[in-house]
């Protein structure tokens, strides 16, 4: 009987204790050309992997990618804002975690062009992807990660 009442007791305490927190989603900003459907796959695939996407239409995609320090060389088909920095292009949500974790002192990433077999993209992935940093000083862009 007391053995009922040990298992019983156990029991109890695993339903009447709390459940653990759920990781809060990481809240972004997609500022996207109003006539481009990959940027919603996307904002779709990145909200698969835990983040809280808001869409943007804007017609001044290149303005606003400029402002945050991405040169027009390396934009990508959207600009998203995120804890402080721009990710523009189709990054890959590990490398944006990667991002938000290392905190580096940069403006930013970008995944240039709308590269195939990239997130949100259609196709086959035929390359690496090269992502670079950039700031808003104007400085040269490094590699940030190549995937």
């Amino acid at each position: 009987m007391k053995r009922i009442a040990i298992h019983f007791g156990t029991a109890l305490a695993l339903i009447t204790a709390p459940l653990p927190a759920l990781a809060e989603p990481i809240h972004a900003l997609l500022y996207k050309n109003p006539q481009c459907s990959c940027c919603e796959a996307y904002a779709a695939y990145l909200q698969q992997n835990g983040f809280e996407v808001d869409i943007k239409p804007t017609n001044d995609l290149a303005a606003i990618s400029a402002k945050a320090g991405v040169p027009a060389d390396l934009e990508g088909c959207h600009t998203m804002l995120i804890e402080g920095y721009v990710v523009d292009g189709l990054v890959p949500a590990d490398v944006v975690r990667k991002l938000l974790a290392e905190k580096p002192a940069i403006a930013g990433i970008t995944l240039p062009g709308m590269p195939m077999g990239a997130p949100g993209m259609g196709g086959t992935k035929t390359g690496p992807f090269t992502i670079y940093a950039v700031t808003k000083d104007g400085a040269a862009p490094t590699v940030y990660a190549v995937e």
